[in-house]
Order: C-alpha cells, then sequence, then structure tokens
C-alpha cells in the first residue's frame, strides 16, 4: 500500500511570487523522483470558470461568491486532491481555503465561519507556506498605484488579507516566509521547509 502524500499549500497576498515558487518547487520535487500535482484555486473548472470572469465583468455578491469557491474546492479535492494524496502523490497548491479566509473575510463575513465551511470536506494541508510581503511593496511588484487597482486588489483589503494570514503562525503545519528576499532566496527556504 502507498504511503500517504502530502498537500503543500501556498499562500500571500498578490505580488508575493506564489505562482512563481509554486512551479519552482514543483518542479524540485519532481526532479528528486516524487509525483507532483501543481494546481490553483480558483481552478480552471466550471465554479472555477466563473470566478475568475467575475474579476473583469464585476464582482458576485458575496454569497454568491462563498458558495462558487466551495463548490469549486469541494470538485477539487474530490478529483484531484485527495486522489494524488492517497496515491502517495505531492499536491502543490496556489491558493486554498485560507484565501477564502481572507479575501471573503475583507468583504465581511467571518473568517472562522468560511474555515469550519471549507474544513468540513477539505484536508488540512501538511505545509503552509505563507509568502509575507509588506502592502505597498505587493502593490508596486503588480504595478498597480494609488487609486488604479481593482476592487481584488485594494490597499485596505489586501492590509486585512496580510493580517489574516499572519494570524495562522500559530498552526503546527505553518511557515512564513520573508517574501521580499531574492526568488531564489525564497525557493530554498521553501525547499528545505518541504523537503521529504
Amino acid at each position: 500500500m502507498n504511503k500517504r502524500g502530502k498537500l503543500i499549500v501556498i499562500e500571500g497576498i498578490d505580488g508575493t511570487g506564489k505562482s512563481t515558487q509554486a512551479t519552482m518547487l514543483a518542479e524540485s520535487l519532481r526532479a528528486e523522483g516524487h509525483e507532483v500535482e501543481q494546481s490553483h484555486e480558483p481552478t480552471s473548472g466550471p465554479w472555477g470558470k466563473k470566478l475568475r470572469e467575475s474579476a473583469s465583468t464585476g464582482r458576485l455578491t458575496i454569497e454568491d461568491e462563498l458558495h462558487y469557491f466551495l463548490k469549486d474546492r469541494q470538485q477539487h479535492v474530490e478529483e484531484l486532491i485527495n486522489p494524488t494524496i492517497q496515491r502517495g502523490g505531492i499536491v502543490i497548491l496556489d491558493r486554498y481555503y485560507f484565501s477564502s479566509m481572507a479575501y471573503q473575510g475583507a468583504r465581511g463575513i467571518d473568517p472562522t465561519e468560511i474555515r469550519s465551511k471549507n474544513e468540513a470536506f477539505a484536508p488540512m494541508p501538511d505545509i503552509l507556506l505563507i509568502l509575507d510581503l509588506d502592502v505597498d511593496t505587493a502593490l508596486q511588484r503588480i504595478g498597480v498605484r494609488d487609486g488604479e487597482a481593482n476592487e481584488f486588489e485594494k490597499k485596505e483589503a489586501l492590509q486585512f488579507c496580510r493580517n489574516l494570514f499572519l494570524t495562522l503562525v500559530d498552526e503546527p503545519y505553518a511557515h512564513v516566509i520573508d517574501a521580499a528576499q531574492d526568488i531564489s532566496d525564497v525557493h530554498q527556504t521553501l525547499k528545505s521547509i518541504c523537503s521529504m
């Protein structure tokens, strides 16, 4: 029987380099001989597409947004996350339910309520990597100036999200990494945390 695999989640506000680091970590672990599924949320599935479209067509109501995220994540857990872990593979996720706690929490829903709804079906990560960066630097990285950010990128909301991510530091599986470092230094830190 295969040993259980691992779920590695990378979180942080926009501009912290999550996608870049997820790809570098996946390549590094594959080079060590591991089976790795690299994915992201929202997914490219039907519910995820509705969420992605809303970024340009106008943000959904908070109730619809949370509902779509839950449906998207349930499908993700059933079709990719659980099967991969059960056969001994590694899943690397760029965003997970902690982002829902942060971004939908910034819109007024209680993050603890969001968390309990998700943890009713979604497995907790084995490793949570929180890439931390101050909001001004993050906004500079994503090319946003004051007044020009879309609703997902407003400074106040991003500060709420950053603060929420930092509250997770006490979780036994959580690691906070300074994302202001050079990309290769961040990668080496992640690699050492995730070495199997």
